[in-house]
């Protein structure tokens, strides 16, 4: 069942995850910046979602790009928006602390 809600979100696997942060993706962090001020994974940057369509240029000549948010869907938002915008690399990541975890473990 949780495989299934998290296709439904468009998340990947954490193993899929893992590959893609491993291979060096960026990590963009779509939250407010108090929000990303509270905590945040380091190595990421933040680019809140009201702002993802102006600064799209931080994006390009990316391999990957991971987004990710409080609870997984502003970073589905991020996701349609990029891809909308031609970027195909794209995963969401879901929340800020799964992927915390992930580089932490």
């Amino acid at each position: 069942m949780m495989s299934f809600i998290k296709k439904l979100l468009g998340l990947e696997s954490q193993e899929d995850l893992a590959a893609m942060v491993a291979d060096g993706a960026l990590l963009v962090d779509v939250r407010t910046p108090g929000e990303f001020q509270s905590g945040h994974v380091k190595g990421s940057i933040n680019i809140p979602l009201d702002q993802l369509g102006s600064q799209l240029g931080k994006l390009k000549n990316s391999k990957n790009i991971v987004v990710f948010c409080q609870s997984g869907t502003r970073s589905r938002m991020a996701k349609m928006l990029l891809q909308q915008k031609g970027f195909n690399n794209v995963v969401n990541g879901g929340t800020w602390k799964a992927i915390y975890r992930l580089m932490n473990t």
